[in-house]
């Protein structure tokens, strides 16, 4: 007999902390592109990428953000393209060209949601299986 999942899920659906997860991908996706929009109006009528990423490293908080983004980021992508392929996931391609084109904030919890589906596919699939 298998131990009792910690994370509650209503029979045949998703489970709150998918749903937490999707909550925290629409507001990934918004709130960094909502600070886009005030740079590119605040700078010109265009992205300027190399002005961004001045900026982005012009004072030593900002050079701390930064590279604390960079490196979690590279860690929790290589993560996510392990964990797709061991789970057999689909949909990875999009999840990360949303990381680089709209924001990190938005693929990475959007990976955690169409994982928790997975999860709850495999579960339906053999019930006995623990990942």
């Amino acid at each position: 007999m298998s131990e009792a999942s910690p994370i509650p899920k209503r029979p045949g659906g998703l489970s709150w902390i998918a749903w937490l997860y999707l909550a925290l991908a629409v507001a990934g996706g918004v709130l960094p592109w909502l600070a886009n929009l005030d740079f590119i109006r605040s700078q010109g009528s265009a992205f300027d990428l190399g002005l961004f990423l001045r900026q982005a490293n012009a004072n030593p908080a900002a050079r701390s953000l930064s590279s604390d983004l960079a490196i979690g980021a590279t860690a929790v992508t290589i993560w996510m393209v392990r964990e797709s392929r061991r789970l057999g996931m689909r949909g990875l391609g999009w999840v990360l060209l949303s990381c680089v084109t709209i924001a990190f904030a938005f693929g990475a919890p959007l990976f955690l949601h169409l994982r928790e589906r997975r999860l709850l596919e495999l579960s339906l699939q053999d019930p006995e299986a623990s990942l």
